[in-house]
């Protein structure tokens, strides 16, 4: 790695990668795809996709125009097409001969098992339809489902696709005030539920956060629909409150699917906003089930006759959504659904799950691999992974060590890597590598995939030449696209549309590297000018993370009375790290960073933390870290996977 700093660059570009890994000559000749495919996307954008739209999806009625691109940026794609989320995720493969392949292998913490056909899937979702129907459930109204990471939320999802309602999933992880607000700016009919879940071997209640939710008057909910799960008592509201599995019994298997309109809403999903009012990001269906199953099959080029797939993620986030509600069940995959956390009952689960069903493709987050190298590869190397041949990254950049440690630990030294960019405003994977196509580059999500127009801009929206660093966008209308945000379209306008003429800002930062190939670099917000330089905070915890001591890195920018901004690193240790004194290992560390990209980056301080704040999906809670390196109380915690870890932080501190 070398230092490469370019003047003026809304970036420095300072990490220089030279390690690339063909594909193999075997996997290259099997693949789903050949190199031509990029070409023929870019002879016609919209031809390719609808090309995929008619060969992935069964359309009740075809459409009539593949783009309506008349009033940006609102987009509509597949224009006077119906197609029904519902019957191509299930039903069509009954009818096919496939009623009895395995749709989930449902793993629950406690170790219950479910083994479930698309036939018994299928009857389950009729039931659930019929069920909400009789309820008063009607094509567009919205259904909140706050339910763990069990088939049920599967069934739920497209029970609502079935008939035309608009579900909106809100994370187990929230709070009552969260689950509300989200209740009521979606004004929800229904709310699905279960009295709870298990979390590191302890009970742990979902229900009582929904009561909480409702209690204060002024909602729109109707009916509580509440799943048994792990047995705890709760309070039951007579009238309102109801039992799924009464409901389902007593409910038809029969229900016949009817095609919605390709821009029917398929659902909302709450993401942060600035504001301190989420936004209710709003996807359709057609576009939605069209790139979501190309993407599904081209990034992990799925046989779905072999393929065992697991995505890890939690239905409550959009890669539950797209890459284990949706997508692998349109494309026909036997796939795998885990309830619970990756060290309960010890910290081998995921790998003894992956030899117990012989896992093949498995698409997890750069923190989980780097949560598994702090606890060391002996633990990995104590299970069977050979099934594994295709392995996926999500939810942020991933550094170039903790890639290259799942490649060889996890991958086998073999098993291709792609690296995955997206959003949940994109609805699908937007740049990854094809695994039979490219020569994939530790940390990089590489290329845009076929169809998709993206590029990396400069504070004028012009294209930054190869080498250099600016602004992710997205330059042409993509098929999962948001389609607004939920009630506010000027919202949408201005918080995606309005910073680039006629591009879509992600609101990343991003660089090209000599061959072109993008580099995510983290939120814009999470730049840090340091004397002048403007640094990414992703390029020095990956140097960081390069270092054989550590496992873990998050860096911020604190106030700096000499410089405006100085680097402040916190860094968890792995479990084998022969480090000496925290100032010892900080010394080393702040050496490692200079040697890696250059003495502008140098940490200030290296603070040695035993854990980082995270969220339930596993994000880094930077703006918290940034308040102890500038010495205030940290803000609020409630949202984190463990609220403690902020006061053990300080503690540590004030040692």
């Amino acid at each position: 790695m070398s230092q490469e700093t370019v003047k003026g660059d809304a970036f420095e570009n300072l990490l220089h990668e030279e390690r690339q890994f063909p594909p193999s000559a075997e996997f290259a000749a099997a693949a789903n795809l050949g190199p031509e495919i990029y070409a023929e996307a870019d002879a016609d954008r919209q031809a390719f996709w609808a090309a995929q739209a008619r060969s992935l999806l069964t359309w009740s009625k075809d459409f009539e125009q593949t783009l309506d691109w008349s009033e940006p940026p609102f987009a509509k794609w597949f224009v006077g097409g119906e197609v029904n989320a519902a019957y191509n995720a299930l039903d069509r493969h009954v009818e096919n001969g496939l009623g009895d392949r395995v749709a989930i292998h449902f793993e629950g913490e406690p170790g219950d098992t479910e083994t479930i056909t698309y036939a018994e899937l299928t009857e389950r979702v009729k039931r659930a339809a019929n069920a909400f129907e009789a309820l008063g459930v009607a094509k567009g109204d919205r259904v909140a489902v706050y339910l763990p990471m069990i088939p049920e939320a599967v069934v739920t999802m497209l029970a609502c696709a079935r008939i035309g309602a608009v579900h909106s999933v809100v994370f187990g992880g929230f709070s009552a005030d969260a689950l509300r607000s989200r209740i009521d700016d979606a004004e929800a009919k229904l709310v699905v539920t279960a009295d709870g879940t298990f979390r590191r071997g302890k009970p742990s209640s979902l229900k009582p956060a929904v009561d909480a939710a409702l209690e204060a008057p002024g909602h729109t909910v109707q009916n509580v629909v509440v799943v048994r799960r792990n047995g705890e008592d709760v309070a039951w509201t007579e009238g309102r409150d109801l039992h799924w599995s009464e409901l389902l019994e007593a409910a038809s298997p029969e229900h016949t699917a009817v095609g919605h309109d390709a821009e029917h809403p398929l659902f909302i999903l709450y993401t942060s906003g600035t504001t301190g009012k989420p936004k209710g990001i709003l996807h359709t269906t057609g576009g939605y089930l069209t790139q979501t199953a190309f993407t599904h099959s081209a990034v992990f080029d799925l046989k779905p006759e072999t393929d065992v797939y697991w995505c890890t993620a939690d239905v409550g986030w959009v890669t539950g959504h797209s890459y284990v509600a949706y997508a692998p069940l349109v494309n026909g995959a036997t796939q795998v659904m885990y309830e619970g956390t990756p060290d309960a009952p010890h910290q081998g689960r995921w790998w003894e799950i992956v030899q117990k069903y012989k896992v093949s493709i498995l698409y997890t987050a750069p923190t989980a691999i780097r949560t598994f190298m702090k606890w060391g590869r002996e633990i990995p190397d104590g299970f069977d992974l050979s099934s594994l041949r295709v392995l996926g990254s999500v939810g942020e950049p991933i550094n170039p060590e903790a890639w290259m440690w799942y490649r060889d630990v996890i991958g086998g030294g073999e098993a291709p890597i792609v690296d995955t960019w997206w959003q949940t405003e994109t609805g699908a994977i937007m740049i990854a590598p094809l695994p039979g196509i490219t020569a994939t580059k530790p940390g990089s999500a590489q290329v845009p995939l076929p169809g998709i127009a993206v590029d990396v801009v400069d504070e004028n929206g012009q294209s930054v030449p190869d080498g250099h660093g600016g602004f992710l966008v997205v330059r042409e209308p993509w098929p999962s696209m948001l389609r607004t945000i939920w009630g506010d379209p000027e919202r949408f306008k201005d918080t995606y549309w309005s910073r680039f003429e006629g591009m879509y800002f992600a609101g990343d930062g991003a660089k090209k590297d000599e061959d072109g190939d993008v580099w995510l670099l983290g939120r814009v917000d999470d730049v840090m000018n340091v004397s002048g330089h403007r640094l990414s905070t992703t390029e020095i915890e990956s140097a960081l993370v390069s270092h054989p001591w550590v496992a873990e890195a998050a860096v911020v920018g604190a106030a700096d009375e000499t410089t405006g901004q100085a680097v402040v690193a916190f860094v968890i240790l792995r479990s084998d790290a022969q480090a000496g004194s925290g100032d010892e290992a900080a010394a080393e560390l702040r050496n490692h960073v200079g040697k890696e990209i250059g003495p502008i980056a140098k940490p200030k301080h290296v603070l040695i933390v035993p854990e980082l704040p995270k969220t339930r999906s596993g994000k880094i809670m930077r703006r918290l870290l940034k308040d102890v390196a500038e010495g205030r109380d940290p803000g609020d915690a409630t949202t984190l996977a463990d609220p403690g870890v902020m006061q053990q932080i300080a503690a540590d501190l004030r040692k």
